[in-house]
């Protein structure tokens, strides 16, 4: 009995040194572990959705990324170009992720000038006053057609 207990000790030892040495792993298991989405499936999501794109071309989930693969991701308003920089398959904390990868410097300045311009425009268009009885007869009858 005792024989059987080692192997297995061993067996498991050798499937944390190979997990370690990592060559390459799923797409989609990556970006969850970067933390560049919540779940897998949302990531695969991105993927499905052309959302993402490995090396500049559209990918599917399964494809296995390597170090040094270049990664075009849409968030939002945002499209931001990474640089994979070590794997991973397990979600760790928010300072491990962020080691995962490297973002692009034109990629950072994009971003910056996109934001700026979004902060430059109105959120909304203000109105002086509360419409008065006469200004919302009007929209009454804007929206019914009349």
């Amino acid at each position: 009995m005792t024989e059987s207990k080692s192997i297995r000790s061993n067996s498991n030892a050798g499937s944390k040194i190979a997990s370690e040495s990592m060559v390459k792993v799923r797409l989609d298991k990556w970006l969850w572990a970067a933390r560049f989405y919540k779940t897998r499936a949302l990531a695969k999501q991105a993927v499905d959705g052309g959302k993402i794109q490995c090396n500049g071309n559209r990918t599917k989930p399964s494809k296995e990324i390597n170090t040094g693969t270049e990664i075009t991701l849409k968030q939002g308003y945002d499209d931001k170009t990474v640089t994979v920089v070590a794997l991973s398959e397990q979600r760790r904390g928010a300072p491990e992720a962020q080691r995962l990868y490297e973002e692009t410097l034109a990629s950072m300045e994009q971003r910056e000038k996109l934001s700026a311009q979004r902060k430059a425009q109105p959120s909304h268009w203000a109105t002086p006053t509360k419409p008065n009885k006469k200004d919302r007869r009007l929209i009454q009858k804007f929206k019914q057609g009349k």
